[in-house]
């Protein structure tokens, strides 16, 4: 599947039985924990290639912070972009929402992020808020890299 070559239309999620299903099923497929994501579905972007979806990336809105969460591309499209894409509907969307800083956690993906202006922080210093979400709490190790963009 070459997802430069058909329609290919990103946007935020609907909260269906049905996409949401497809959304759970890409994570696991992924292998990102989707502890928490319900809570956030009107803040995630979708991917959808023919009407499947094939990526996403969400955001998890606490004030001024936010946190990026659940980037993910189906295997059998990746490396095309479409990650690229998805973050930037996501970190676009941030900005127009007010968001100052964004944070996120990753163990496999700390090359991919610095293009779009993140770096390594610590957790401490993460704000509170941001801090008892689901990801810091329980669904991400503390191996994970924690990282920031700030405006």
């Amino acid at each position: 599947m070459n997802t430069q070559d058909s329609q290919l239309v990103i946007r935020l999620a609907h909260s269906d039985e049905q996409e949401t299903a497809a959304i759970y099923n890409l994570l696991a497929e992924t292998h990102l924990p989707p502890d928490g994501l319900s809570d956030h579905l009107h803040t995630l972007f979708v991917a959808c290639h023919e009407n499947t979806i094939v990526g996403s990336a969400g955001l998890e809105m606490y004030g001024s912070a936010a946190l990026l969460r659940s980037v993910a591309v189906s295997p059998n499209v990746q490396r095309q972009g479409l990650g690229h894409k998805l973050t930037e509907a996501a970190l676009t969307y941030a900005r127009q929402q007010g968001v100052e800083e964004i944070y996120l956690l990753t163990e496999t993906a700390a090359a991919f992020f610095p293009r779009f202006g993140f770096v390594p922080t610590t957790r401490a210093d993460v704000p509170d808020s941001v801090k008892q979400s689901v990801e810091f709490t329980t669904a991400c190790p503390q191996s994970a890299l924690a990282m920031k963009l700030q405006y």
